[in-house]
């Protein structure tokens, strides 16, 4: 409640400092006349237009947490006892789509096995790799073989395990629900791996309809065989960087954690006497069977002629989306291998099952145990059924070494928040990242179009570089909306350095203005059909789009124009104040520090070129037509080389900062001299930790000369903190089976998994009768 305050607040104080502003500006330099040529006035009314329009970027922000913080205080998680209620049922196929090119092995890797993991019924994960089939360079040849392994390998490790539960789950539902026999030992092997079972089934007791204590004793063995396989996995699991480090802990421990807790809570019963139904010991069983269920596999569009080639994420994912429901048959032609439709009563050489969802994943990406049940549980509860796209906003892994990629991540991190809120206002964007769409959805935006005499399938419109921006717009026109789940479920890298991280925002830069005319569109029929969008929604979706625009416009006048210093008031500082303890709040949040306000804020400022340069490429698209080839954000180990200008660029912003403070010292303007000051500080810090003296150097060089080659050391890791969650309130075995474990990443699920490894000790003097009801919960 003290948030919600607090932000209200820091919006009226926003507005009304900024309308003295005006006010005071109006009356006391235009009406008074001391502004008294047309240039002059010119002058004062951008330098007004400057700072109405980020004062107003400054608004929206609040406006958004605002909303952020009003979706975490109503935001009910549905409970374990639910979730596996809901998915008990058969139900509608779901397939991961991983598109990837020129990755690394081993983050592709990790992002698979987040995949197979997570507790879905009938789940694909298909790796789509765009990387030429047949590369000449040895080096990236063995990369890609190593590559496409990897959907074989998840397979082969799940094989056994899926074996060991599916034969508990076959036992439980034998003739009488029970499989009785002393001392029996059922042994299953495959690929060299023997998973056994010895816990004994007692008789299937029918009074109360209950199992005995033998079944429940059965169950907690499965959870902690599958505790077993999943901490084994963790211990030989390479850890060179924090990203794997966060696989480990969040993705393999986190779901053993999750699966103890259930396992320690069954025997915590068992010690108690309770009975557990047995309708709720099937569904625990079934999932133990969904985690270790998941088909992994991988596609090649480049193999095939027949299928697009345009170098892009989009027409990667519409490739593949194109041909679901489909049987096809290959066919060598002078052309190249075409994959044409299989014709009835002939055998395909390939089939892709039709699913109703479909969950793209970025290949650096990780989701957390619970992403894929907790948002297709959301999609379909009746009241969400006009809903095409959940995703959650993701986060950035946790301890990363670098400065640049802490800072970088920090920023991430602040989005998801302000993700949250837009959603409240109903102007949700898609974040490609990740995110559960369904395609009934994506059929409504679908367009076709032919390419040399072939079919080409457009769900994802690749117009522009931000193909998720513009898809998003293209739901909304059709009817549809866009949620994001209030919860951190998914996890993506940061750039490592300064040259990746100018790909990545030069790219988001990128798009935003060529989208506009859709929106203005989508406003102009919502009026014809007398259901106008909110004002709420107008101004996210328009700040989101084009904020970064008049931003980088807005900044350059003011860093770089001579303004007359009686323009500058304090109103502009108190109006400011909001905006940036709101943000120093929610660095806080996040994990981060409040002082990082200060990092981040010098941060952006060395990145105003970068972002300068995606909005003109923006334009350049715009007058010409000529759509803007698409930058993949590279994920190597080693350090991307920047481009000479983004080196220069910023040094120049500070040079001239000094100068201005410097100038503004004899001129007596101190509000002039203080903005600039703090200017030249800021970015010499943020040049000098995230670009740094000698990386600068070689980049330079290498732009003047674009013929050397130089190898950079990688920084060294600094040590991360760790939680502290020993002062928080844990359940017994009761609420952990009803409720299950708490959400990752929190105080309690650390707690929780401390109280499961001990066993969940059983507590005395509790009631027959209390007992009883909390047992009818479960």
């Amino acid at each position: 409640m003290r948030k919600l305050i607090l932000a209200r607040a820091a919006i009226w104080l926003t507005v009304v400092m900024w309308a003295c502003y005006v006010l005071s500006v109006t009356m006391t330099l235009f009406l008074s006349g001391v502004i008294d040529t047309a240039w002059r006035v010119v002058e004062g009314l951008s330098y007004v237009l400057v700072v109405s329009a980020l004062t107003f970027s400054a608004l929206m922000y609040l406006v958004s947490r605002l909303g952020a913080y009003q979706r975490f205080r109503e935001h009910q998680r549905a409970s374990r006892a639910d979730l596996d209620r809901h998915f008990t049922v058969e139900h509608k196929p779901l397939t991961v789509l991983v598109p990837s090119y020129a990755e690394e092995t081993s983050v592709v890797r990790k992002t698979l096995w987040s995949a197979a993991l997570q507790e879905y019924p009938a789940i694909r994960v298909v790796l789509l790799i765009d990387d030429k089939p047949e590369p000449a360079d040895p080096v990236v040849a063995a990369r890609l073989e190593a590559t496409r392994a990897v959907p074989g390998e998840i397979e082969a490790a799940l094989r056994g395990p899926a074996e060991r539960v599916r034969g508990a789950l076959g036992r439980f539902d034998t003739a009488g629900g029970l499989l009785s026999g002393r001392g029996e030992s059922r042994s299953l092997s495959r690929s060299g791996a023997t998973y056994r079972s010895d816990v004994n089934l007692g008789r299937f007791d029918t009074a109360g309809g209950l199992l005995s204590e033998r079944l429940v004793e059965f169950v907690a063995e499965e959870y902690r065989f599958a505790v077993r396989v999943l901490r084994g996995a963790a211990a030989t699991e390479p850890r060179e960087d924090h990203v794997d480090d966060f696989f480990v802990e969040e993705v393999l421990i986190g779901l053993a954690e999750d699966l103890e807790t259930t396992a320690s809570a069954l025997e915590a019963a068992l010690a108690e006497g309770a009975c557990i139904p047995q309708e709720r010991l099937r569904e625990l069983l079934e999932r133990l069977v969904r985690i270790f269920s998941a088909e992994v596999t991988f596609f090649e569009r480049k193999r095939y002629a027949s299928l697009s080639h345009e170098a892009n994420k989009a027409m990667n994912l519409n490739s593949y989306m194109g041909l679901l429901g489909g049987r096809f048959v290959e066919q060598c032609t002078e052309d190249g291998l075409m994959l044409l439709p299989a014709p009835s009563g002939v055998e395909a050489d390939l089939e892709v099952p039709y699913s109703d969802y479909v969950l793209t994943l970025d290949a650096d990406s990780v989701l957390l145990r619970d992403y894929c049940l907790r948002l297709v549980h959301f999609l379909e509860q009746p009241e969400h059924a006009s809903v095409a796209v959940v995703q959650t906003p993701y986060s950035s892994f946790r301890g990363a070494p670098t400065r640049i990629e802490r800072l970088a991540g920090a920023t991430t991190d602040v989005q998801h928040i302000l993700h949250q809120g837009m959603t409240q206002y109903n102007a949700t964007f898609w974040v490609g990242a990740n995110a559960v769409i369904r395609m009934e959805a994506l059929d409504d935006i679908l367009e076709i179009d032919t390419d040399n005499g072939f079919e080409v399938r457009r769900y994802v419109q690749d117009r522009t570089v931000i193909e998720d921006t513009e898809s998003s717009v293209d739901l909304a026109v059709h009817g549809w909306s866009l949620v994001n789940y209030p919860e951190r479920l998914s996890y993506s890298a940061t750039p490592p350095d300064w040259g990746s991280l100018v790909v990545q925002r030069r790219r988001w830069a990128n798009g935003g203005l060529l989208i506009m005319p859709k929106l203005w569109r989508r406003m102009r029929d919502a009026r014809r059909a007398h259901k106008p969008l909110t004002l709420g929604e107008i101004t996210q979706r328009v700040n989101y789009m084009a904020s970064i625009a008049w931003a980088s416009f807005g900044l350059i006048f003011l860093l770089a124009y001579p303004y007359d210093s009686r323009l500058v008031s304090p109103f502009i500082l108190i109006g400011a104040l909001p905006y940036f303890l709101a943000m120093a709040s929610d660095l806080r949040y996040s994990g981060y520090k409040r002082s990082d306000i200060f990092r981040i804020y010098g941060f952006n400022l060395i990145l105003l070129p970068v972002n300068l340069a995606g909005v003109l490429k923006s334009m350049q698209q715009g007058l010409t037509g000529r759509k803007i080839p698409f930058a993949r954000t590279p994920k190597v180990k080693d350090r991307t080389s920047s481009p000479m200008l983004y080196i220069i660029a910023p040094l120049v912003i500070i040079i001239y900062s000094v100068l201005v403070a410097w100038r503004s010292w004899y001129d007596g303007s101190w509000w002039t001299l203080g903005f600039s000051a703090f200017n030249a500080v800021c970015g010499t810090w943020a040049f000098l930790s995230n670009i740094g003296v000698r990386p600068a150097v070689v980049d330079v060089w290498i732009g003047l000369t674009d013929w050397m080659w130089v190898d950079i050391a990688k920084p060294e890791a600094d040590a991360s903190d760790g939680v502290d969650a020993s002062d928080v309130d844990v359940p017994d075995w009761r609420v952990a089976l009803r409720e299950g474990h708490p959400a990752p990443g929190t105080p309690e699920a650390a707690a929780v998994a401390e109280l499961a490894r001990a066993g969940f000790p059983v507590r005395r003097g509790v009631s027959d009768d209390f007992a009883t009801e909390t047992v009818k919960n479960v």
